[in-house]
Protein backbone atom coordinates (compact mmCIF):
# COMPACT_ATOMS: atom_id res chain seq x y z
CA UNK A 1 0.00 0.00 0.00
CA UNK A 2 1.50 3.62 -1.23
CA UNK A 3 1.08 6.62 0.29
CA UNK A 4 1.48 10.18 -0.71
CA UNK A 5 2.54 12.28 2.51
CA UNK A 6 1.75 15.92 2.82
CA UNK A 7 3.35 18.18 5.16
CA UNK A 8 5.53 15.21 6.18
CA UNK A 9 8.15 17.14 8.91
CA UNK A 10 9.91 14.01 10.77
CA UNK A 11 7.52 11.42 9.45
CA UNK A 12 5.21 11.18 13.03
CA UNK A 13 2.83 9.42 10.89
CA UNK A 14 5.09 8.12 8.31
CA UNK A 15 6.50 5.56 11.04
CA UNK A 16 3.82 4.33 12.35
CA UNK A 17 2.22 3.82 8.65
CA UNK A 18 5.97 1.72 7.58
CA UNK A 19 5.06 -0.61 10.67
CA UNK A 20 1.66 -1.33 9.37
CA UNK A 21 3.11 -1.85 5.51
CA UNK A 22 1.92 1.52 4.35
CA UNK A 23 5.02 2.74 2.68
CA UNK A 24 5.60 6.56 1.63
CA UNK A 25 6.59 6.66 -2.05
CA UNK A 26 6.43 10.66 -2.30
CA UNK A 27 6.28 13.66 0.57
CA UNK A 28 5.37 17.80 0.56
CA UNK A 29 7.41 19.65 3.14
CA UNK A 30 9.12 22.72 3.16
CA UNK A 31 11.21 22.69 6.12
CA UNK A 32 14.77 21.69 4.78
CA UNK A 33 15.62 20.74 8.55
CA UNK A 34 12.67 17.88 8.17
CA UNK A 35 13.36 17.05 4.58
CA UNK A 36 17.47 15.87 5.64
CA UNK A 37 15.37 14.19 8.50
CA UNK A 38 13.26 12.51 5.56
CA UNK A 39 16.48 11.68 3.36
CA UNK A 40 18.33 10.03 6.21
CA UNK A 41 15.24 7.57 6.68
CA UNK A 42 14.71 7.00 3.15
CA UNK A 43 16.50 8.40 0.74
CA UNK A 44 14.16 6.88 -1.91
CA UNK A 45 10.95 9.43 -1.25
CA UNK A 46 10.43 11.99 -3.87
CA UNK A 47 9.99 15.44 -2.02
CA UNK A 48 8.41 18.72 -2.73
CA UNK A 49 8.91 21.79 -1.14
CA UNK A 50 5.34 23.74 -1.54
CA UNK A 51 2.21 22.09 -1.91
CA UNK A 52 0.62 24.95 -3.59
CA UNK A 53 2.77 23.68 -6.43
CA UNK A 54 2.50 19.62 -6.48
CA UNK A 55 0.13 18.36 -8.59
CA UNK A 56 -0.63 15.10 -10.22
CA UNK A 57 0.60 16.05 -13.39
CA UNK A 58 4.10 17.23 -12.13
CA UNK A 59 4.40 13.46 -10.15
CA UNK A 60 3.92 11.72 -13.60
CA UNK A 61 6.50 14.18 -14.96
CA UNK A 62 9.05 12.85 -12.41
CA UNK A 63 7.88 9.13 -12.96
CA UNK A 64 5.55 8.96 -9.68
CA UNK A 65 2.46 6.82 -11.01
CA UNK A 66 -0.26 7.96 -9.05
CA UNK A 67 -2.69 5.19 -9.86
CA UNK A 68 -1.00 2.94 -7.28
CA UNK A 69 -1.40 6.31 -4.50
CA UNK A 70 -3.97 4.84 -2.24
CA UNK A 71 -3.27 6.76 0.67
CA UNK A 72 -2.76 10.11 1.23
CA UNK A 73 -2.09 11.65 4.73
CA UNK A 74 -2.06 15.17 5.64
CA UNK A 75 -0.52 17.06 8.94
CA UNK A 76 -1.52 20.39 7.26
CA UNK A 77 -1.01 23.64 9.51
CA UNK A 78 -2.47 23.51 13.05
CA UNK A 79 -1.79 27.44 13.39
CA UNK A 80 -4.82 28.59 12.04
CA UNK A 81 -7.37 27.00 14.43
CA UNK A 82 -4.49 26.44 17.26
CA UNK A 83 -5.78 27.47 20.38
CA UNK A 84 -1.86 28.98 21.21
CA UNK A 85 -2.55 30.80 18.10
CA UNK A 86 -4.80 34.34 16.92
CA UNK A 87 -7.41 31.82 15.40
CA UNK A 88 -7.35 33.80 12.42
CA UNK A 89 -8.93 30.38 10.28
CA UNK A 90 -9.49 30.90 6.92
CA UNK A 91 -7.93 34.36 7.08
CA UNK A 92 -4.39 33.05 7.53
CA UNK A 93 -2.17 32.81 4.98
CA UNK A 94 -0.81 29.34 6.67
CA UNK A 95 -4.67 27.83 6.41
CA UNK A 96 -3.94 25.06 3.60
CA UNK A 97 -6.49 22.63 3.89
CA UNK A 98 -7.71 23.68 0.72
CA UNK A 99 -4.76 22.72 -0.97
CA UNK A 100 -4.62 19.23 0.65
CA UNK A 101 -7.87 19.05 -0.79
CA UNK A 102 -7.27 19.78 -4.18
CA UNK A 103 -4.30 17.15 -4.41
CA UNK A 104 -6.90 14.76 -2.82
CA UNK A 105 -9.22 15.59 -5.48
CA UNK A 106 -6.58 15.30 -8.39
CA UNK A 107 -5.27 11.67 -6.93
CA UNK A 108 -8.26 10.33 -5.95
CA UNK A 109 -6.85 7.84 -3.47
CA UNK A 110 -8.84 4.95 -1.49
CA UNK A 111 -8.20 6.65 2.03
CA UNK A 112 -7.60 9.77 3.06
CA UNK A 113 -5.57 10.87 7.19
CA UNK A 114 -5.72 14.02 7.82
CA UNK A 115 -4.37 15.14 11.49
CA UNK A 116 -4.82 18.83 13.04
CA UNK A 117 -4.75 20.30 16.76
CA UNK A 118 -8.24 19.60 18.71
CA UNK A 119 -9.13 23.49 18.06
CA UNK A 120 -9.64 22.58 15.12
CA UNK A 121 -12.99 20.97 15.50
CA UNK A 122 -14.76 23.84 16.53
CA UNK A 123 -12.65 25.51 13.59
CA UNK A 124 -12.11 24.43 10.19
CA UNK A 125 -13.35 20.64 10.81
CA UNK A 126 -16.62 21.82 9.36
CA UNK A 127 -14.97 22.45 5.82
CA UNK A 128 -13.12 19.40 5.71
CA UNK A 129 -15.99 17.47 6.70
CA UNK A 130 -17.90 18.97 3.91
CA UNK A 131 -14.87 18.68 1.53
CA UNK A 132 -14.54 14.66 2.18
CA UNK A 133 -19.10 14.75 1.79
CA UNK A 134 -18.46 16.29 -1.75
CA UNK A 135 -15.54 13.96 -2.75
CA UNK A 136 -18.03 11.22 -1.99
CA UNK A 137 -15.68 10.11 0.73
CA UNK A 138 -17.06 8.05 4.12
CA UNK A 139 -15.94 9.53 6.90
CA UNK A 140 -15.37 9.43 10.69
CA UNK A 141 -13.38 11.70 13.12
CA UNK A 142 -11.28 10.46 15.88
CA UNK A 143 -9.53 12.76 18.78
CA UNK A 144 -6.96 11.12 20.57
CA UNK A 145 -4.21 12.74 23.13
CA UNK A 146 -0.71 11.47 23.35
CA UNK A 147 -1.82 10.38 26.90
CA UNK A 148 -3.64 7.55 25.62
CA UNK A 149 -0.66 6.38 24.04
CA UNK A 150 1.31 6.53 27.09
CA UNK A 151 3.11 9.68 26.52
CA UNK A 152 3.71 12.55 29.06
CA UNK A 153 1.71 15.18 27.46
CA UNK A 154 -1.76 15.61 26.73
CA UNK A 155 -1.57 16.90 23.06
CA UNK A 156 -4.74 15.94 21.92
CA UNK A 157 -5.28 15.61 18.36
CA UNK A 158 -8.37 15.66 15.76
CA UNK A 159 -7.59 12.65 13.13
CA UNK A 160 -10.65 12.49 10.44
CA UNK A 161 -10.04 9.04 8.37
CA UNK A 162 -11.91 9.01 4.89
CA UNK A 163 -13.08 5.90 2.73
CA UNK A 164 -13.22 6.50 -0.92
CA UNK A 165 -16.13 3.49 -0.69
CA UNK A 166 -19.15 2.26 1.59
CA UNK A 167 -18.58 -0.78 3.53
CA UNK A 168 -21.53 -3.18 3.37
CA UNK A 169 -23.46 -4.05 5.98
CA UNK A 170 -21.64 -7.27 6.59
CA UNK A 171 -18.29 -5.53 5.82
CA UNK A 172 -18.91 -3.16 9.10
CA UNK A 173 -19.99 -6.19 11.19
CA UNK A 174 -17.08 -8.31 10.22
CA UNK A 175 -15.03 -5.37 11.09
CA UNK A 176 -16.46 -4.76 14.28
CA UNK A 177 -15.46 -7.92 15.58
CA UNK A 178 -12.27 -7.78 14.09
CA UNK A 179 -11.51 -4.79 15.97
CA UNK A 180 -12.84 -6.12 19.18
CA UNK A 181 -10.60 -9.49 18.56
CA UNK A 182 -7.41 -7.65 17.76
CA UNK A 183 -7.13 -4.58 19.58
CA UNK A 184 -4.90 -6.79 22.08
CA UNK A 185 -2.54 -7.43 19.29
CA UNK A 186 -2.51 -4.11 18.45
CA UNK A 187 -1.88 -2.56 21.85
CA UNK A 188 1.18 -5.27 21.95
CA UNK A 189 2.68 -3.71 18.81
CA UNK A 190 2.14 -0.02 19.90
CA UNK A 191 4.54 -1.19 22.66
CA UNK A 192 6.87 -2.79 20.57
CA UNK A 193 6.24 0.69 18.60
CA UNK A 194 7.13 2.67 21.80
CA UNK A 195 10.02 0.63 23.15
CA UNK A 196 11.40 1.79 19.25
CA UNK A 197 10.44 4.89 19.03
CA UNK A 198 12.07 5.95 22.34
CA UNK A 199 15.37 5.41 19.93
CA UNK A 200 14.77 8.16 17.94
CA UNK A 201 13.09 10.66 20.34
CA UNK A 202 15.60 10.26 23.55
CA UNK A 203 18.71 12.04 21.45
CA UNK A 204 16.65 14.74 20.57
CA UNK A 205 14.23 15.40 23.73
CA UNK A 206 16.60 13.89 25.90
CA UNK A 207 20.22 15.32 25.00
CA UNK A 208 22.75 13.24 27.00
CA UNK A 209 24.65 16.92 27.80
CA UNK A 210 23.10 19.54 30.03
CA UNK A 211 22.30 22.92 28.23
CA UNK A 212 20.32 24.79 31.32
CA UNK A 213 23.43 26.64 31.74
CA UNK A 214 24.24 28.07 28.33
CA UNK A 215 20.41 28.13 27.22
CA UNK A 216 19.72 27.14 23.67
CA UNK A 217 21.74 27.27 20.96
CA UNK A 218 21.27 28.12 17.97
CA UNK A 219 20.92 25.54 14.60
CA UNK A 220 20.30 22.23 15.00
CA UNK A 221 19.12 21.94 18.53
CA UNK A 222 16.44 24.90 17.72
CA UNK A 223 15.65 22.76 14.58
CA UNK A 224 14.68 19.50 16.28
CA UNK A 225 12.50 21.59 18.98
CA UNK A 226 10.59 23.03 16.58
CA UNK A 227 10.44 19.99 14.37
CA UNK A 228 9.12 18.05 17.37
CA UNK A 229 6.77 20.56 18.21
CA UNK A 230 5.22 20.15 15.27
CA UNK A 231 5.10 16.12 14.78
CA UNK A 232 2.49 13.58 15.22
CA UNK A 233 3.32 11.05 17.68
CA UNK A 234 3.79 8.19 16.03
CA UNK A 235 2.56 6.03 18.72
CA UNK A 236 -0.77 8.23 18.43
CA UNK A 237 -1.44 7.61 14.96
CA UNK A 238 -0.54 3.72 15.02
CA UNK A 239 -4.08 2.28 15.92
CA UNK A 240 -5.64 4.40 13.35
CA UNK A 241 -3.36 3.22 10.73
CA UNK A 242 -3.44 -0.21 11.88
CA UNK A 243 -7.07 -0.06 11.44
CA UNK A 244 -6.81 1.14 8.20
CA UNK A 245 -4.53 -1.67 6.81
CA UNK A 246 -6.79 -3.75 8.51
CA UNK A 247 -9.91 -2.74 6.98
CA UNK A 248 -8.29 -2.61 3.36
CA UNK A 249 -6.42 -6.17 3.75
CA UNK A 250 -10.15 -7.62 4.87
CA UNK A 251 -11.57 -5.98 1.88
CA UNK A 252 -9.20 -6.82 -0.54
CA UNK A 253 -9.59 -10.43 0.99
CA UNK A 254 -13.38 -10.21 0.25
CA UNK A 255 -13.07 -9.28 -3.14
CA UNK A 256 -10.44 -12.29 -4.07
Amino acid sequence: MKQLSLFTGIMGIDLACERVGIKTIAACEQNTFCQKVIHKHDPNIRIYDDVCTLTRERMERDGIDCSTIRFVSSGDPCQPSSYAGERKGNSDDRHLWPQTNRVIKEIGPDWVLRENVAGNITMGLDEVLTNLDDLRYTHQSFVIPALAVGADNERYRVFTVGYAHRLTKSQENTLANAVRANWKAWETAAGKLRREASEFYRPIHEPPVCRMDDGLPDGLYKDRMKALGNAVNPLQVYPIVAAIKFIDDMIKGESA
